[in-house]
């Protein structure tokens, strides 16, 4: 079971970024900074393997990767993934362990074994792309990883304040 992350000293004196890509970079950071491999030391360390943000392709059933931390990732990806599959539903996807997803996971490291997933949305209602986050930990991500991560998303101005239903895989 996870343990309580504390997202405070993320939300603590944020500034909303002008352009959205600076926006989603920040976001990245806070989030590597704080809970990545050279994170701050004690439980939280290590937590997350990798994040970053998916833009829905207009003219196709694709995603392209637009900010992300630290490491490369797959781009473009089909809607079949975790991604897709929370962009289309327009829900957050908690995945305790990848390998549930069978053919429809795409492993951009072989090493993940859960991801957390919540979708962006315009303030007209609309969803424009998704945050993902892996981790190495089966079980890494529970409904606080989510409620306090799409507080800082909202902060962002990356997503609108609305609270979609939770899909745990």
């Amino acid at each position: 079971m996870p343990i309580s992350r504390d997202y405070k000293r993320l939300l603590a004196h944020l500034t909303r970024p002008g352009t959205r890509l600076e926006a989603m970079t920040r976001a990245c950071d806070l989030l590597w900074d704080a809970f990545g491999p050279a994170g701050t030391p004690g439980p939280n360390a290590g937590f997350i393997s990798w994040v970053g943000f998916y833009e829905k392709v207009r003219t196709s059933d694709e995603m392209i990767l637009l900010a992300r931390r630290d490491k490369p990732a797959c781009s473009p990806i089909g809607l079949h993934g975790a991604c897709g599959q929370s962009w289309s539903r327009r829900v957050p996807l908690l995945v305790a362990d990848v390998k549930t997803l069978g053919a429809s996971y795409i492993a951009c490291d072989p090493r993940d074994q859960s991801e957390l997933v919540i979708p962006l949305f315009n303030p007209d209602g609309t969803c424009w792309g998704v945050l993902d986050a892996d981790s190495y930990e089966k079980n890494a991500f529970d409904r606080h990883d989510v409620d306090q991560t799409t507080d800082l998303l909202e902060q962002l101005g990356l997503t609108s304040a609305s609270r979609p239903s939770l899909k745990v895989l």
